[in-house]
């Protein structure tokens, strides 16, 4: 099959696995009914999203050129595999979608309030659609060329923020005020299925590297990276915002960055911080896209560009179902963070004996 000719680079695999895991995680301020120990819960939920790394990485060891779909099927036999294995590539569209309703949210908030939401959201799904059509090289080279532009402005950012921002540490205390408890509590398993579970997609990525093996020393040092960062940023929207503010704001990183428009020589700064996100949310849209189509085609043993516009037609429609951005955001992080638990954590831990069981039998 052509997934077998596609090799993608270890700075690849590295560049995407930040880009993929930072997302539209700025967006919110995940683990705010912790208030100002949001940060704490995501340093837990970045630890337990470690270990549950550690198992897909030990998962893919087993197999380094079988892709997550060939692992269902070894795991539970071709039929149920497969059956399952469609499930997921279900998962990967919805999740494909969700990032999509999100460009469209943030493009009539932010950008182009007069423009049909329809219309944003169409031409980010056949963006995504056309990168998928020219193969997997094409789609890692986009972090390659975006994300030091990328890290480059968020490092302006909180340089700005530092500088001339209302940044006031006292915000988080006190420390652990209603105890360690609650704030695991929030953690678990909300902050580890966004973002850090959502990582199982590399298990559709580790079999393109073009070395042998699985690309492990490439992978943890992107979440170390990622995670550090998505913990600062908790930290500083948090100290500039205020538990009050910050946890009610809609997109918390956006509106610390506008507390420096006072300054005359420091302005429309929300037009790079919704451009940022733009960057994330696309990517994390397009490879939750091509995910979804790579494994029906490994299940179909058919071409990918077979598939890339069903999936389009599939994932733009899905994302009119919520009725508008209060309800999206509600089921997003709410409902939803439940479900996807499954995907991220119990099936994987499930064939995890399965596979042990079958190589002490071999």
């Amino acid at each position: 099959m052509k997934e077998h000719q596609e090799r993608i680079s270890s700075v690849q695999i590295f560049f995407m696995v930040i880009f993929f895991e930072i997302g539209s995680t700025p967006l919110f301020l995940l683990g705010g009914k912790a208030k100002q120990d949001s940060w704490i819960a995501m340093s837990i939920g970045a630890l337990a999203g470690f270990l549950l790394l550690l198992v897909f990485l030990w998962i893919q060891q087993r197999s380094p050129r079988s892709s997550w779909m060939n692992i269902l099927q070894h795991g539970f036999g071709r039929i149920a595999g497969t059956a399952v294995g469609a499930l997921y590539c279900l998962y990967f569209a919805y999740e494909s979608m969700r990032n999509v309703r999100d460009l469209g949210e943030l493009t009539k908030l932010a950008v182009l309030p007069h423009t049909p939401m329809y219309l944003t959201m169409l031409i980010f799904v056949s963006i995504g659609g056309y990168a998928i059509s020219k193969g997997a090289e094409v789609v890692f080279n986009l972090p390659e060329l975006l994300l030091p532009f990328v890290m480059l402005s968020y490092a302006v950012l909180i340089a700005l923020l530092l500088t001339f921002g209302n940044v006031d540490f006292t915000n988080l205390q006190p420390v652990l005020e209603q105890g360690f408890l609650p704030v695991v509590q929030v953690a678990l398993p909300d902050i580890v299925s966004f973002p850090f579970g959502q990582m199982l997609v590399f298990l559709m990525i580790w079999p393109l590297w073009n070395q042998r093996g699985v690309p492990v020393k490439s992978t943890l040092l992107g979440y170390f990276v990622v995670s550090l960062f998505l913990i600062f940023m908790n930290v500083l929207n948090m100290a500039i915002l205020g538990p009050a503010i910050a946890t009610t704001s809609q997109f918390p990183f956006l509106k610390s960055a506008r507390t420096l428009s006072h300054f005359l020589f420091i302005e429309r700064l929300d037009l790079i911080v919704t451009s940022l996100l733009f960057y994330g949310l696309l990517m994390k849209m397009t490879l939750f896209f091509f995910c979804a189509v790579r494994g029906m085609a490994q299940l179909t043993q058919r071409s990918d560009k077979l598939w890339v516009i069903p999936f389009a037609l599939l994932i733009y429609a899905a994302s009119f179902i919520e009725r508008g951005y209060v309800q999206h955001f509600a089921i997003g992080l709410g409902p939803s963070l439940k479900v996807v638990t499954v995907f991220q954590i119990a099936i994987p831990l499930l064939i995890l004996p399965i596979l042990l069981i079958r190589r002490r039998i071999r």
